[in-house]
């Protein structure tokens, strides 16, 4: 550098020898994308945490609505499968829908997002299907354990007031 300094010096007096490395000047560009992406893991993760919690406390109230139904069709012979199937079903439903939504419109903001880069790079259709999927299978995780537990209850103490 200093070699550098001294012929920049020769033919420049007046100017002062200022310099940057390339790769800090890639990593000042892109750290704003880095904290912007890490800020979105977080509220991500929180939104999925508050999604979860209000999905399992609709499916207790549905549950709850629904007691009486679910101690007959046990009583008249349902299966733990049949009853668990019978709740989820709805929900799962409502996360498909809801998938068919945001898929659309979170690949059209990635899209023009991604525009903004140098290199340009598609999203892979797996990708948003891999999302779809982890929806659902965390939707699943989250109703599963109120939906077993009111399908294995007994249901002579849901029919007992009647």
């Amino acid at each position: 550098m200093t070699g550098v300094k001294n012929v920049y010096n020769k033919f420049s007096p007046d100017r002062p020898f200022d310099y940057t490395f390339l790769n800090e000047d890639f990593d000042k560009l892109y750290r704003a994308e880095q904290r912007t992406g890490a800020i979105f893991n977080y509220f991500a993760w929180i939104a999925v945490f508050i999604s979860c919690l209000g999905l399992f406390g609709l499916v207790m109230f549905t549950i709850e609505q629904r007691v009486k139904e679910i101690g007959i069709r046990k009583v008249l012979g349902a299966s733990v499968s049949n009853l668990f199937s019978l709740i989820s079903s709805d929900f799962i439903r409502l996360i498909i829908i809801s998938n068919v939504i945001a898929v659309p419109l979170a690949w059209y903001a990635m899209n023009k997002w991604l525009d903004t880069f140098a290199y340009k790079i598609t999203i892979h259709w797996a990708t948003f299907a891999l999302a779809a999927a982890a929806s659902i299978l965390i939707a699943w995780l989250t109703m599963s354990y109120q939906s077993i537990k009111a399908a294995i209850a007994n249901p002579v103490n849901s029919l007992r007031n009647e």
